[in-house]
C-alpha cells in the first residue's frame, strides 16, 4: 500500500439529485487536491444531472433545476475530474457515499473509475473518540472549524480539508491515516462462472440454475438475468458460495413482462423444488384485506392474517405493507379511519375531527353513500367475478403480452403481436398458455396491478 506520509489526496464533496439508489445524479463537486501540508489544485463546478431533483435536496442546497441548466454535464468535466484525482486517494465525509456516486456516473460513461478511499468519518471517531456528532456540520462546530456554505460542495470540500489536516496533526506516527485507506477488491469470478455470465441477457425472465448432474438447483427471476446471475456468483453469503461451487450451466426464459416472469417462477419452483429455494414456503404472502357488515350497516374494511376460511379481497406481503395500502385508501376514497381499522375508538375517529371524514365512525353519514365507496376500492383491487385481459410488455417490439382472468379465475398467459384482434375469443383461446390458478398466483397478478397504476387492462364480454 501507498506510504501515507508521501500520498496525495483528492479531498471531494458531492451534492446529489437524491432519489433512488443507484439513480441519483451529480449536482455539485467540489474537489481540492492536498499534499498533506497545502492545497495544490483544485476543481469545482456546478453539473447538470440530465434528471429530476428531488425537492427536499432542493430545500437542503437551494440547488434547483433552473441553476443548472446551463451547468455542464458530467461527460463534459469526467476528464478533469479524472485528472486531478489521478494517483491521489479520495478523502470524504462518508466516502463510501461519494466513491459510490462517482463510480456509478463513470459506469455509465463506460469508464471503470478506480481509486483508494479514506474516509473522515471513520477516521475521526478513531482519533477523536467521544464526540456527540459525527455529521460534518456539528462536528466541525465542536472543533471550531470556520464553515461556511453548508450543504454545498465546495463549503463542505472546504471544511473537510481542514478536518482532515487536523486528523493528520492528531495521528502522530501516520500509523491510523495509513491503515484507513481501502483499496477496492478486484472481484474474484471464475473462469467457468464467467464463460456462463457471457451468455446471459440482460433482460427480464425466469433463469434456471443447474448441477453436474443436469438438476436443477435453483429458479429466480429478475428484470436484468445478467445482472442477478453475477450477484450470485460473487455474493459471499452461505447460499451464494453453495450456488458457486455446484453450478455448472444456466438456463433462462426471457419473458418481457415481470408479471409473466413472477407468474413463471412461481409455477416452476412449485413444480421443480429446487433445494436453494427457501422460498418454498407454503405461501408468498402473509396479510390480507377482508370485510364484513356492522350493525350499523356499514361495510368495514381489515387487515388480517392471510390464513382465514373466506376469500380475501387482496392479499399483502406482510402486515406493514397491507397498512401502507389502507392508508392510501383512506385518503383516495375519503373512507373512515375507524371503520378500517386504522383507529381505534370508541367515539369519532381523527379525520372526523379534523373534517376530513364524513362522520361514518358515528353514524352521521348515510351507510348507503359511504359503501358506495367501500365498493370502489373492493371493485379496483379484486377481480372476483371478472371478465378481463391484462396487457403488459413483450419480449420484443410489436409484441406484447397477456394474461386472462375468466370469471375471476386466473387462465393462463401468452404472447401476441400487435396487429392481433385479441378480444376475439378464438384467436385468444390460442395464444394463452394454460396456467395453475392458485392463491400465490392471485397474490402476484393483483399487488402487480396495484403498484402498475398504468397496465392496460381489457374488459371482456363474459
Amino acid at each position: 500500500m501507498t506510504q501515507t506520509t508521501n500520498s496525495i489526496y483528492a479531498i471531494l464533496d458531492i451534492e446529489t439529485t437524491g432519489g433512488k439508489y443507484n439513480e441519483e445524479g451529480i449536482t455539485e463537486i467540489a474537489i481540492y487536491q492536498f499534499d498533506g501540508h497545502n492545497v495544490t489544485d483544485q476543481f469545482i463546478s456546478l453539473v447538470n444531472p440530465e434528471r429530476e431533483i428531488q425537492p427536499f435536496v432542493v430545500n437542503l442546497t437551494g440547488i434547483n433545476s433552473n441553476m443548472l441548466k446551463s451547468a455542464p454535464k458530467f461527460y463534459e468535466v469526467a476528464k478533469r475530474i479524472v485528472e486531478i484525482t489521478e494517483d491521489c486517494i479520495i478523502v470524504a465525509h462518508n466516502s463510501s457515499f461519494d466513491y459510490r456516486i462517482l463510480k456509478t456516473e463513470f459506469k455509465r460513461l463506460g469508464f471503470p473509475f478506480k481509486r483508494k478511499t479514506l474516509c473522515t468519518v471513520e477516521l475521526s471517531q478513531q482519533l477523536i473518540p467521544d464526540m456527540p456528532s459525527y455529521s460534518l456540520g456539528k462536528l466541525t462546530r465542536s472543533l471550531g472549524i470556520p464553515m461556511s456554505d453548508r450543504h454545498r460542495a465546495n463549503g463542505d470540500a472546504m471544511a473537510t480539508v481542514k478536518l482532515f489536516k487536523m486528523l493528520l496533526n492528531k495521528d502522530l506516527d501516520k500509523g491510523i491515516v495509513k491503515n484507513a485507506v481501502k483499496v477496492e477488491q478486484k472481484s474474484k469470478i471464475a473462469t467457468n462462472l464467467k464463460t456462463i455470465i457471457e451468455e446471459l441477457p440482460s433482460e427480464t425472465g425466469v433463469y434456471y440454475i443447474y448441477n453436474s448432474e443436469g438438476e436443477i438447483i435453483y429458479i429466480g427471476k429478475s428484470n436484468n438475468i445478467r445482472k442477478r446471475i453475477v450477484q450470485h456468483f460473487t455474493g459471499t453469503n452461505s447460499k451464494s458460495r453453495k450456488i458457486q461451487k455446484l453450478v455448472n450451466t444456466v438456463t433462462y426464459e426471457k419473458t418481457g413482462s415481470e408479471l409473466a416472469a413472477l407468474l413463471k417462477e412461481s409455477a416452476e419452483i412449485k413444480k421443480n423444488k429446487p433445494i436453494f429455494n427457501r422460498a418454498l414456503r407454503r405461501t408468498i404472502f402473509t396479510h390480507a384485506l377482508y370485510s364484513y357488515t356492522d350493525s350499523n350497516g356499514y361495510i368495514n374494511l381489515f387487515i388480517d392474517k392471510s390464513n382465514r376460511e373466506e376469500t380475501p379481497i387482496t392479499t399483502f406481503s406482510t402486515r406493514s405493507s397491507g397498512k401502507h395500502f389502507m392508508f392510501k385508501m383512506v385518503e383516495n376514497f375519503n373512507l373512515c379511519q375507524k371503520l378500517t381499522g386504522l383507529y381505534n375508538t370508541k367515539t369519532s375517529c381523527f379525520k372526523y375531527d379534523v373534517k376530513e371524514c364524513q362522520g361514518a365512525c358515528i353514524n352521521e353519514e348515510n351507510p348507503e353513500e359511504y359503501n358506495k365507496r367501500v365498493q370502489s376500492v373492493i371493485e379496483k383491487y379484486s377481480y372476483e367475478n371478472k371478465n378481463m385481459l391484462i396487457v403488459d410488455k413483450g419480449r420484443a417490439i410489436g409484441e406484447k403480452s397477456a394474461f386472462l382472468i375468466e370469471n375471476g379465475v386466473f387462465k393462463g398467459m401468452g404472447f401476441f403481436d400487435l396487429n392481433h384482434q385479441i378480444n376475439n375469443k378464438a384467436i385468444l383461446a390460442s395464444l394463452i398458455t394454460p396456467m395453475e390458478n392458485d392463491r400465490d398466483t392471485k397474490h402476484i397478478i393483483q399487488s402487480y396491478m396495484r403498484r402498475h397504476k398504468r397496465l392496460k387492462i381489457i374488459e371482456l364480454n363474459p
